[in-house]
């Protein structure tokens, strides 16, 4: 318990640092968003329209300090402001409309990458020098070494726009509303299958890689040898022994990257036109939107510390030597 209670104060004290420079980076970045609407308007805006819409932003003459509280104050009653580019749309609602589509492609990418690729590197390892891994490495790091935008821009060519297997674009086709029917949801999986496939494609033999080098290392552990010299079956040595010890450093980059899938396969979402937190926040910063900019930062980086903590509890539990010490 004491174990996970200083972890918590960790956190808890990174979420604040966080906060910190979630307030400051964005006032420290060139140009003025008010004055940025107020061109846009066509000089149609009022003195006192400006002003007003300085306070409501929270970037007026204000000392920072003063800016600083009442920041605070809003991130506690969870009010993070109006949206600049979305005006008057709040944050919350913005980033509420987004978030789902970013958890459904980055969820579904990372869980299929992460177990795919974590039993190829286990049966890699545990046969070692055999046609897998002889064979897959190469070539998932050769296909993982291309550019991104590239390899998501050649698919889409490919299977969208040559063959037309795949939807062009956005999350689910035009006319559809968002509910919970098998039209809509056949829909919405035709359109999810390219983008998830080509974050697949790159990040799976990360994952192979990564413990493919851990198995090797851990089947020669002792314990491995007195379990084949007990004749235990080799699947129950591979999986229960070898693959539990050799999993805990990914679980660790698996709790890391459930927390960036928070923060949306930005290129993914650009190249494919799917809608995300990740699109969302290029079109923050482009707008020197600062309340949205803001709200997403803090999204993304309360999902990692979570996400970290979670993993934390959860290596209590998969790691004895965690609860020793």
């Amino acid at each position: 318990m004491r174990f996970i209670l200083r972890r918590l104060g960790f956190y808890l004290i990174a979420f604040w640092v966080s906060i910190t420079l979630n307030f400051l980076l964005p006032r420290f970045m060139p140009g003025d968003p008010v004055s940025r609407m107020f061109a846009r308007s066509a000089g149609q805006m009022q003195p006192e329209q400006i002003e007003a819409l300085r306070k409501l932003l929270g970037v007026d003459s204000r000392p920072i300090w003063e800016q600083y509280a009442d920041y605070l104050h809003n991130i506690v009653t969870g009010n993070m402001g109006v949206s600049i580019t979305r005006f008057p749309t709040p944050v919350t609602e913005v980033i509420a409309s987004q978030i789902g589509w970013t958890l459904l492609l980055g969820g579904t990418a990372l869980v299929i990458a992460a177990v795919v690729g974590n039993l190829l590197g286990i049966l890699a390892a545990w046969r070692r020098g055999g046609a897998i891994d002889s064979a897959l490495p190469p070539l998932l790091v050769f296909v993982g070494s291309f550019p991104y935008f590239w390899l998501a821009m050649g698919a889409l060519y490919l299977f969208g726009v040559i063959l037309g297997w795949s939807p062009l674009r956005h999350a689910f086709s035009d006319g559809l509303e968002p509910a919970f029917t098998w039209e809509f949801i056949s829909d919405a999986g035709a359109h999810l299958v390219l983008p998830a496939l080509t974050i697949v494609l790159v990040s799976i033999g990360g994952w192979m890689l990564g413990m493919r080098n851990t198995m090797i290392a851990t089947n020669a552990e002792d314990y491995i040898t007195m379990a084949e010299a007990k004749g235990l079956k080799p699947g129950r040595i591979m999986f229960r022994y070898a693959a539990r010890n050799a999993m805990l450093p990914s679980v660790t980059s698996f709790g890391m990257s459930l927390g960036f899938v928070v923060g949306g396969a930005l290129l993914t979402e650009v190249v494919f036109a799917y809608p995300g937190v990740g699109y969302q926040l290029l079109n923050a910063v482009q707008g020197l939107d600062y309340p949205l900019m803001q709200g997403l930062f803090l999204t993304i980086t309360a999902a990692v510390l979570l996400a970290n903590f979670l993993v934390d509890i959860f290596y209590v539990r998969l790691d004895p030597r965690v609860r020793a010490s």
